[in-house]
C-alpha cells in the first residue's frame, strides 16, 4: 500500500514539475527576438539637475541643502537644463508642476519655496509674477551652507508649463502633478485644448492620483500612471502572467519595473514588453527599488547600464541624463 502511495507521490510531483518547466519555457525571452528598432529611448527625471544624496530622503525632503559638489551650473526644472538633457539624448523629460491661484502651471518640484529660493509660503497658493521673480537657484549648497554655489544664478528661470511647450513644441514630457487637486488634471485638459498643437508633447501624466486620473479622462490618448495603479497592475500581472493573459490593469497604461525585480515578472525583457505594447501599453524600467524609495530611482551610473538588455523595446529612466545618454550613444544603443 505505501509503495502505491509513493508511486502515485512520485508521479504527482512529477507532473507539477513538467507544469513548472512549462511555464517557464512559456513565459522565457531566450528565443524571442528583441522588437522595436533596437534604440534605448531616456527619461531624463527633472532635466539635467544637481544631484543629491538620497540617504533618507523623503517626499518633502529637501534636496537643494544636500548636493553633491556641482559640476554644472544647471538647475531642474528649467529651460536650460530641458535643453541640457535633451541634446544629452532625453527622448523624455521628467517636470514637475503646481497650479497657481493664476491657474497657470508652475514648473518646480517642491511643496513649499522655501527650500529652493530665498521665498517663503506653499508653491501652489503663490502667484506666478511672484514664483517668477525668484532665485531657484538660492538654496543650493554642497558643505552645509558655507558656500551657495548657484545663489544668483537662478533668478527669473522658474518656467510656467506654457513656457516649457512653446520653447519645445516638438519634444515630449512627462507631467508630475504634485498635489492630488483634480482641477490640475482639469487644466492640463483645458490647456490642451486651447493649444491642440501641445498634445503631443506631453507624452504622459503621473503623480497624485486625482489629477492624474482626470488627465487621463479628459485627454484624448494620453496615458499616465499612479503609485496605486503600478502596484495593482504588477501584482495583477504576476497572478496571471504566467499564462500570457495582461490583466486590464495593464492594458492602455504606462508600466513600471524597477530593475531589480525585473527578473520577476513574466516573460521579461522581450516577450513582456511585446505583450504589453500588444495591449497598447508602454514599459519604463526604473533603477534598483529598495526601501524607503520615493520612486525616482533611476539608471544613474555606468556600472547600472548593464541591467538594460540589449534590444530593450521600453523607456529607461535616468537621473543623470548627461552621463547616460552620451554613453549609450557611444555604446551604439
Amino acid at each position: 500500500m505505501w509503495k502505491k502511495i509513493g508511486r502515485i507521490a512520485l508521479w504527482v510531483l512529477g507532473g507539477f514539475a513538467v507544469f513548472l518547466f512549462a511555464i517557464v519555457l512559456y513565459n522565457a525571452s531566450w528565443f524571442e527576438a528583441p522588437h522595436g528598432d533596437g534604440k534605448i529611448r531616456l527619461i531624463s527625471h527633472r532635466g539635467v539637475h544637481q544631484t543629491f544624496s538620497k540617504e533618507d530622503v523623503g517626499n518633502d525632503t529637501c534636496t537643494a541643502d544636500r548636493i553633491h559638489p556641482p559640476t554644472h551650473d544647471l538647475i531642474e526644472n528649467t529651460l536650460p537644463s530641458m535643453e541640457a538633457a535633451f541634446a544629452a539624448g532625453a527622448d523624455v523629460v521628467e517636470l514637475d508642476v503646481h497650479l497657481t491661484p493664476d491657474k497657470v502651471f508652475a514648473v518646480i518640484h517642491d511643496w513649499t519655496v522655501d527650500c529652493r529660493t530665498e521665498g517663503t509660503g506653499v508653491t501652489e497658493e503663490l502667484g506666478i509674477d511672484y514664483l517668477k521673480s525668484l532665485d531657484v537657484g538660492y538654496g543650493y549648497t554642497a558643505d552645509g551652507g558655507k558656500t551657495y554655489p548657484l545663489r544668483g544664478k537662478g533668478v527669473g528661470l522658474l518656467p510656467t508649463l506654457d513656457d516649457v511647450l512653446t520653447r519645445f513644441p516638438d519634444k515630449q514630457f512627462l507631467v508630475n502633478f504634485k498635489s492630488r487637486r483634480a482641477e490640475e488634471g482639469e487644466a492640463l485638459a483645458s490647456l490642451i485644448a486651447a493649444h491642440p498643437g501641445w498634445r503631443n508633447a506631453v507624452w504622459s501624466s503621473y503623480g497624485g492620483a486625482e489629477p492624474t486620473e482626470k488627465s487621463i479622462d479628459l485627454i484624448a490618448g494620453l496615458r499616465g500612471y499612479t503609485g496605486r495603479s503600478m502596484m495593482k497592475c504588477l501584482i495583477d500581472y504576476e497572478l496571471t502572467g504566467w499564462t500570457g493573459i495582461v490583466p486590464q490593469s495593464c492594458r492602455d497604461t504606462i508600466v513600471v519595473v524597477p530593475s531589480n525585480l525585473a527578473w520577476a515578472v513574466w516573460g521579461w525583457p522581450h516577450k513582456f514588453t511585446r505583450r504589453m505594447e500588444d495591449a497598447g501599453s508602454t514599459v519604463i524600467m526604473l533603477g534598483p527599488f529598495s526601501s524607503g524609495d520615493i520612486g525616482s530611482s533611476g539608471i544613474d551610473s555606468v556600472d547600472q547600464l548593464n541591467a538594460i538588455p540589449d534590444g530593450f523595446a521600453g523607456y529607461v529612466w535616468t537621473n543623470r541624463i548627461e552621463l547616460i545618454g552620451p554613453e549609450l550613444r557611444k555604446q551604439g544603443r
